[in-house]
C-alpha cells in the first residue's frame, strides 16, 4: 500500500505549484466581488456599469486570449505562469494606488478586468499543460483533485472573511490582498527547482495555429462530446446565479444574511466531492463516474424552480446547491485528469486556452439572454427553463469514454520527481 501511494504522489514541484495556486486562490476568494463593491460605493457606478464590468472581463479577456493559447504551446510554461501572476499583480496593485491617489476611475476598473481575465485564461492553459509535465499520469487525479478541494475551500472562506475586510479596512482592502496573492504565486512557481521539459516541438507559429485548440477538441470524438456538454451546463447553471438573487431577495423577501447563508454553506459539498473523487474513480472507474455524474450535476438545479418564501424555500436552495455542487466536483476532478491524459501533449495549451475561451464566452452570453427571458417572463420561470435544458445536456455526454493508457503518452512519468509532499 505505501509503494502505491508513492508512486501516485505528485512530487515536490506540484507541492510548490498547489501551494502557489491555493495563495492565489484564497486572495481571489478574498476578493470576490470588490471591484462590484469599489464601482459602487466609491464610484457610484449604475446597476447597468456594474453589468458591464463583470461581463466585459469575459468577453474581452476571451477574444485578447486567442492567439495565447500557440504562443504558449511551443515555450517553457513555467516563465508564462510567473508572468501572468506578475501581470495581474500590477494590474490589480493599480486600483488601490489610483484609488489612495484620488485618480480611480471606472474606466481602469474596466481596462483591469479585461487584463485580469486574458491573464488568467493565460496562466489556466500554461499551469494544465505544465502540471501534466510534473506529474504522473497515475497521479493527475490526486493532483486535480487537490486544485478543486482547495478552489472550494476557498469558496467557503473567502467572500465572508473578505466582506469582513472591507468593513473594516475599506473597499480596497482586498484589491490589495488579491493583487499580493499573485505576487505570491509567483515567487511560489519560481521556486521549483527541478528543470522544465522542452517542448516536444519547436517551430515558428503559424496563423492557422490559433484555431488548433478548437480544431483538435472538435475532430475529437470524446472531448468533442464533453466541451459542448461543459459549454451548455456551465452557461445554464452560471445563468441563474443573478436570477436566483433577484428571486430570493426582491421576489421572495429573503434576508441578505440568509441568502448569503443559502450559497455559502453548500460550498463544503465541493470539499466532499473533491475529497471522494478519487476513491469512487477507483471503485467505479473513469468512465462510470463521467458517465453518472455528469449527469447527476444536471439533475439538482430544475429543484431551484420551486423556491418558496420563508425556511421550506432556504431549505430547498441549500439541499438543491449541496446536491449540484458535490456531483460537480466529482466530476469536474476526474474530467481534468481526463482531458489532460487524453489530449496529445503538444496541443495542451491550445486546447485549454480553447477551451477557457469558449466558456468564458458560452458563460456571458447564456447569462444574457436568460436575463432578457427573466425580463419578458419572470426570474422563476427562466429560472424553471434553465432546469429543464439542462436535463437534455447528458445527452450530449459521451457514449463510451476511453480510459487512455498514461505510460506510453509520456515516458517521463514513469516515477514522480519527487516522493516529498505537501499534503
Amino acid at each position: 500500500m505505501s509503494n502505491i501511494r508513492r508512486r501516485t504522489r505528485p512530487g515536490r514541484a506540484f507541492g510548490w505549484l498547489w501551494a502557489a495556486y491555493a495563495v492565489s486562490a484564497y486572495g481571489t476568494g478574498l476578493g470576490f466581488g470588490a471591484f462590484s463593491v469599489v464601482a459602487i460605493t466609491v464610484l457610484n457606478a449604475s446597476s447597468a456599469e456594474v453589468a458591464v464590468l463583470s461581463s466585459s472581463g469575459l468577453v474581452l479577456g476571451a477574444l485578447l486570449a486567442v492567439p495565447l493559447g500557440p504562443w504558449m504551446e511551443f515555450r517553457a510554461k513555467r516563465p508564462v505562469m510567473i508572468a501572468m501572476d506578475v501581470v495581474r499583480f500590477a494590474a490589480l496593485a493599480s486600483v488601490p494606488l489610483a484609488y489612495w491617489l484620488g485618480v480611480l476611475s471606472f474606466a481602469q476598473l474596466l481596462v483591469v478586468s479585461i487584463v485580469t481575465a486574458t491573464a488568467k485564461i493565460a496562466f489556466t492553459a500554461a499551469s494544465g499543460a505544465y502540471l501534466e509535465t510534473i506529474v504522473p499520469a497515475h497521479g493527475l487525479l490526486v493532483a486535480t483533485s487537490r486544485f478543486e478541494s482547495t478552489t472550494w475551500s476557498a469558496t467557503v472562506i473567502g467572500p465572508p472573511v473578505g466582506g469582513a475586510a472591507i468593513g473594516l479596512l475599506g473597499p480596497v482592502t482586498t484589491v490589495v490582498i488579491d493583487a499580493v496573492s499573485y505576487l505570491l504565486s509567483a515567487l511560489g512557481i519560481a521556486a521549483i527547482t527541478e528543470p522544465e521539459q522542452p517542448p516536444q516541438h519547436t517551430r515558428t507559429r503559424r496563423c492557422s495555429d490559433i484555431a488548433e485548440g478548437w480544431r483538435y477538441i472538435l475532430t475529437h470524438d470524446t472531448l468533442r462530446r464533453f466541451f459542448f456538454n461543459a459549454m451548455l451546463v456551465n452557461g445554464l447553471i452560471m445563468a441563474t446565479e443573478p436570477l436566483l438573487s433577484v428571486l430570493m431577495l426582491s421576489h421572495l423577501g429573503f434576508p441578505v444574511w440568509e441568502y448569503g447563508l443559502a450559497f455559502a454553506v453548500p460550498c463544503i459539498g465541493g470539499l466532499i466531492g473533491a475529497r471522494l473523487a478519487r476513491r469512487i474513480a477507483a471503485r467505479l472507474g473513469e468512465r462510470t463516474v463521467l458517465r453518472v455524474f455528469g449527469t447527476l450535476r444536471a439533475c439538482w438545479p430544475l429543484g431551484l424552480a420551486f423556491i418558496r418564501p420563508g425556511l421550506p424555500g432556504l431549505v430547498v436552495v441549500m439541499v438543491t446547491e449541496l446536491g449540484l455542487i458535490i456531483c460537480a466536483s466529482i466530476f469536474n476532478a476526474v474530467f481534468a485528469a481526463h482531458r489532460l491524459n487524453t489530449t496529445a501533449q503538444d496541443r495542451h495549451a491550445r486546447v485549454l486556452t480553447a477551451w477557457s475561451i469558449t466558456t468564458s464566452t458560452s458563460i456571458a452570453a447564456i447569462t444574457v439572454l436568460w436575463g432578457l427571458l427573466a425580463q419578458l417572463t419572470s426570474p422563476g420561470t427562466a429560472i424553471a427553463l434553465a432546469g429543464i435544458l439542462l436535463l437534455g445536456t447528458p445527452f450530449l455526454l459521451p457514449r463510451h469514454v476511453k480510459t487512455p493508457e498514461p505510460a506510453s503518452a509520456n515516458p517521463s512519468h514513469e516515477e514522480p520527481v519527487s516522493s516529498s509532499d505537501r499534503a
